[in-house]
C-alpha cells in the first residue's frame, strides 16, 4: 500500500470521474489487526452474504442499524486498493472492497470501536481485514453448495 495516496489532493481523469480518499487502513487494537476504516477512523464492515452483486441488507430495520458508505455519482473511491462502487438497490452508489459492500455499526461510536463484529443477520458482520479477508472469519465450506448434478 502508499501512505502518500491519502494526502493526494482529489483530481478529475480522462473519464471526468472524480476519486477521493474515503477509506483507509488503521491498526485495531482488540482485533489485533489492519481494518478498513471511514476517513473519521470508523470501522467498516461487510456482511458475508452479500457478495456479487447481491444484497440483504436493504429493509429499513437493517439499514437503521448498518450504514452503508456511499459516495455521489461520478466520485471514484480512493484511499485503498480494490475500492470499487456497486449501485444499490435504492439507486444510491456503495463503496465496495474486493466486491463486499461496505458499511459503518451505528453502535460504533467512536475510533477503534467493533461493537459490530460477529453480528449474525443472514450471515455474519466481520469489519473488513486490509488484506482483503473479513477479520476472524472462518473459511467458507465449498462442499455444502456442490447440489443437483445428477450423480
Amino acid at each position: 500500500y502508499r501512505s502518500s495516496a491519502w494526502c493526494q489532493p482529489s483530481s478529475g481523469n480522462a473519464s471526468g470521474s472524480k476519486s477521493q480518499t474515503v477509506v483507509k487502513v488503521a491498526h485495531n487494537a482488540a482485533l489485533g489487526k489492519r481494518i478498513l476504516v471511514t476517513r473519521s477512523g470508523m470501522t467498516l464492515y461487510s456482511l458475508s452474504a452479500e457478495r456479487h452483486g447481491r444484497f440483504i441488507c436493504t429493509t429499513s430495520f437493517c439499514l437503521s442499524l448498518w450504514k452503508p458508505l456511499v459516495v455521489k455519482p461520478g466520485v471514484k473511491p480512493a484511499g485503498v486498493s480494490g475500492l470499487a462502487t456497486v449501485k444499490r438497490p435504492d439507486g444510491k452508489r456503495q463503496v465496495a472492497f474486493k466486491g463486499a459492500p461496505l458499511y459503518r455499526f451505528v453502535q460504533d461510536t467512536k475510533p477503534g470501536d467493533v461493537k459490530g463484529n460477529g453480528f449474525r443477520d443472514v450471515g455474519v458482520w466481520r469489519p473488513v481485514a486490509a488484506g482483503g479477508r473479513a477479520a476472524q472469519a472462518p473459511a467458507p465450506a465449498p462442499a455444502s453448495s456442490s447440489r443437483g448434478y445428477g450423480y
